[in-house]
């Protein structure tokens, strides 16, 4: 098998070089530096696992995938949480492959600039996501391996960034596809009545319980739910969320007998989750079994060079619901576009663009229709709480970059409710770093 790949991977173009044990392939790596390796989980003289390990130690923007026939979901979620780009089964599916290493060979094209063309043009691409920027291949890749498993999912990301749009899409790649798809906010229900909203009733279990009620998870059997804003569900009815992830039953308001409900449960938060336990929204163990498989969905500052594609794919998109024919976006527009820090995310996209189009049809956009005015606190968004937003961080004038460095650490580690691994994320670093930093800081680690 190992021949064959090879064979068809430098048919497809690219530079190849093949390793039979974890020790060979991890000389290969320091030698030869590739930006993709594909691995048999089961080696002669370790696994893959060991193999991500350490490959994931050289260089941690590596794209690793994972090829086994003893596929379980327990392994794969073990391969994607140590850092596995994806987990892909024997019988192998090229085309599948071959869509993974165009995305990777992607991430390191360099963009030209936002406002290089007047014209632009969008296609749409994995469940209707439109861009190509690392950010989003990255999310692209985390949501075709929660797609190939039936393990619950939590999507974090800040207000308007498209969680619902991700979920969408991991059914329609999943083998539920054409099965119940159910859509809950749990902030839009009053709290006196999410029990039975969730879970049904029987009849007479509450004043007006004329008839027996049927649950929103009775409904989803053998399909999924999509619970969102799950940090709202009051914390005494969590218990039972648990218990419905656990075994698979529930228990109707007022009823004695347990039904079983073969539901897959994808859940998402603007929150924090980690915040969101320490102020006591979430429980700790519902936490730890809703975020089996986690996505965080990139906000739209971390995927600016996506903007263009974005605004066209909304100019068009008004187009068709104006029956009017779609107006150019214009260097001065998409220039305005990129200049702004978007706190609403893809939603305040959409609806700026909209407007910009009523104002604008049948001449090209400018940037004066988009009306951004260079003020961000002007859109009137809420974009959450616990998820970092995108105002900066200020250094006062006169600093040492030993209290700088100091400042963007700290504020860092606030801005992301002490969570050490985003942080790091964010500023570049290791985790290892951060945590060093804060000794020599001389700050405890549980702080914000």
């Amino acid at each position: 098998m190992r021949e064959v790949l090879s064979a068809r991977l430098e048919r497809w173009g690219y530079d190849v070089v093949v390793a039979e044990t974890v020790a060979e392939a991890r000389q290969q790596a320091d030698e030869f530096k590739p930006d993709v390796v594909v691995s048999d989980l089961v080696l002669p003289d370790a696994t893959g696992l060991d193999l991500l390990e350490a490959l994931r130690a050289g260089d941690p923007r590596r794209t690793i995938l994972l090829i086994t026939s003893y596929g379980t979901i327990d392994t794969a979620v073990k391969a994607i949480k140590a850092g596995a780009t994806n987990f892909l089964t024997k019988p192998l599916d090229y085309a599948v492959l071959r869509e993974h290493l165009e995305a990777a060979a992607q991430i390191d094209v360099v963009t030209p600039p936002l406002a290089a063309s007047p014209l632009v043009h969008s296609v749409p691409g994995l469940g209707g996501m439109v861009g190509n920027s690392p950010a989003l291949l990255r999310m692209q890749d985390r949501v075709r391996a929660a797609a190939a498993s039936d393990a619950p999912v939590l999507i974090v990301g800040e207000s308007g960034t498209g969680k619902e749009l991700v979920a969408r899409t991991i059914v329609a790649l999943s083998t539920r596809a054409n099965k119940p798809f159910v859509i809950v906010n749990a902030a839009a229900i009053p709290e006196t009545l999410v029990e039975s909203e969730l879970f049904g009733a029987e009849k007479g279990a509450f004043t007006g319980a004329d008839k027996v009620r049927i649950g929103l998870f009775e409904e989803a059997h053998t399909g999924s739910l999509f619970l969102d804003e799950v940090t709202e569900m009051p914390m005494a009815l969590q218990p039972k969320l648990l218990r419905a992830l656990e075994d698979g039953r529930i228990r109707r308001l007022g009823g004695r007998l347990e039904i079983n409900c073969d539901v897959r449960v994808i859940a998402a938060t603007n929150r924090n989750p980690t915040v969101a336990v320490e102020r006591g929204l979430l429980r700790h163990d519902l936490v730890y079994r809703l975020d089996v498989l986690r996505i965080d969905v990139p906000p739209l500052r971390d995927r600016l060079v996506d903007l263009p594609a974005l605004a066209a794919w909304f100019v068009d998109d008004c187009a068709r619901r104006y029956s009017a024919p779609a107006p150019a976006l214009g260097a001065q527009a998409l220039a305005a576009l990129a200049s702004h820090s978007w706190p609403g995310n893809i939603r305040e996209l959409r609806n700026v663009v909209e407007r910009a189009f009523v104002l604008a049809t049948p001449e090209p956009i400018t940037a004066e229709h988009l009306g951004l005015g260079g003020n961000n606190a002007a859109a009137e968004i809420d974009n959450g709480t616990d998820v970092a937003g995108p105002h900066g961080i200020v250094i006062p004038h006169g600093l040492t970059l030993a209290d700088a460095e100091r400042i963007l650490i700290l504020e860092t580690l606030k801005r992301t409710g002490n969570n050490k691994a985003e942080a790091a994320r964010r500023l570049g670093l290791d985790v290892k770093t951060i945590r060093n930093k804060l000794k020599v800081f001389d700050v405890d680690g549980s702080m914000p």
